[in-house]
């Protein structure tokens, strides 16, 4: 309990000693919060002059703006972890949702932490890109390591979760413009794949590795790779969609329309679940697979793709980029089967549905630079002249 309390300052100030406690401790009300320190004091006479003091410099700070009343960037942080994690428990991947907490973590907290949510503005946001982009060194050189494009958009996506959270709760009133403004339009790239010539120097490649493998521990793997090269080039599955595939999930079919045997998959992957029929090519592949591991049920089929192989028969045939120096890896074979179906005069919704992907999406990365998909009798058009 406390036993003795003196006011200072018209009431502003409330000087007082804690039981137990030899110091004065005073407390006041600035900008709507209730504040406390201790004055180190036993004297009265000095306890009230450090009273006054601190009182006064906390006015000034007030009226400078930087005591404003408000939530902070770190409490609307932990709102919005707290809630993402319960919600999307189970609906997104558990790496996916730690890797918020990690941005945060890392970059986000240490600049934007004590700061009140109402205080982010654009050009704060502006100052933490640049922040970003000059300031972690090269070691060696002790030039600035930007960060890659796309790591600095899921950072920019993090802030922007957390500042809706905010805005939920009430304790953002407006939500700030997080688009960068010196961002040039974006330029309809495509996606590196093979080429028919390219494809074809690359599968000959890995068939002869398979063959004839470097070492002789290698062989299987040499194997296992030349059969997943086809496999999906012949599928258009994404690699982490083929990493999950278990042997369950295949059915050899005889395709009605074709009269082929094509493969039947239940797809798993970033669109949640469904269904892909693949090119009669596909089922060699895969027969061997199953002949050479003898799968369960539940057995994974191929996995994680092995990158190793791939980037070493890549260098040897000088085929790791594109003419536009796009680098491939192995969503390149995804964009091969595209480009292939698009050049056989597939129907591009078809194909869309097969790659659960959008027409949009497909026009945008695959169509555009296609000779084949421009049709010259409609183009080539000629009035008849009286």
């Amino acid at each position: 309990m406390e036993t003795v309390r003196h006011a200072l300052m018209d009431n502003a100030v409330q000087l007082y000693m804690r039981p137990n406690s030899p110091h004065w401790q005073c407390s006041c009300s600035v900008g709507g919060k209730q504040r406390r320190t201790t004055t180190k004091e036993e004297s009265l006479s000095r306890a009230k002059d450090i009273a006054r003091d601190w009182y006064l410099g906390l006015m000034g700070k007030y009226q400078a703006g930087e005591l404003k009343a408000g939530v902070t960037f770190r409490k609307a942080s932990e709102k919005f972890v707290l809630e993402y994690e319960v919600i999307n428990q189970g609906e997104r991947h558990p790496r996916y949702i730690a890797s918020h907490s990690a941005r945060l973590r890392c970059h986000l907290l240490p600049f934007f932490g004590d700061k009140i949510v109402t205080d982010i503005t654009p050009g704060l946001v502006q100052e933490y890109r640049a922040h970003r982009m000059t300031s972690k060194k090269h070691p060696k050189t002790g030039e600035p390591m930007r960060p890659a494009r796309t790591t600095l958009h899921h950072e920019i996506i993090t802030l922007r979760h957390v500042l809706k959270t905010a805005n939920r709760h009430g304790w953002l009133p407006f939500f700030p413009d997080l688009s960068s403004p010196y961002k040039a339009s974006n330029k309809i790239s495509h996606r590196a794949w093979f080429s028919p010539e390219e494809y074809k120097q690359f599968y000959e490649a890995t068939r002869e590795r398979a063959k004839n493998p470097r070492k002789a521990c290698w062989r299987i793997a040499s194997e296992n790779f030349h059969d997943y090269t086809l496999f999906m080039v012949n599928t258009g599955l994404r690699p982490d969609e083929a990493g999950r595939i278990e042997f369950r999930d295949v059915a050899i079919v005889t395709d009605e329309a074709m009269g082929e045997r094509i493969l039947e998959i239940a797809v798993r992957g970033k669109r949640g679940t469904g269904w892909c029929k693949s090119m009669p090519g596909a089922v060699l592949p895969f027969e061997r697979m199953v002949k050479r591991h003898v799968f369960q049920p539940k057995d994974i089929v191929f996995g994680l793709p092995q990158h190793g192989i791939m980037n070493a028969i890549l260098k040897e045939l000088d085929l790791k980029f594109d003419r536009e120096g796009n680098r491939r890896t192995s969503y390149s074979f995804r964009h091969t089967y595209i480009c292939l179906r698009l050049m056989e005069g597939a129907d591009i919704y078809q194909v869309a549905k097969n790659c659960r992907t959008s027409v949009e999406m497909i026009e945008r990365h695959y169509a555009a630079h296609i000779k084949d998909t421009i049709d010259t009798a409609a183009v080539n058009v000629r009035k008849n002249r009286p």
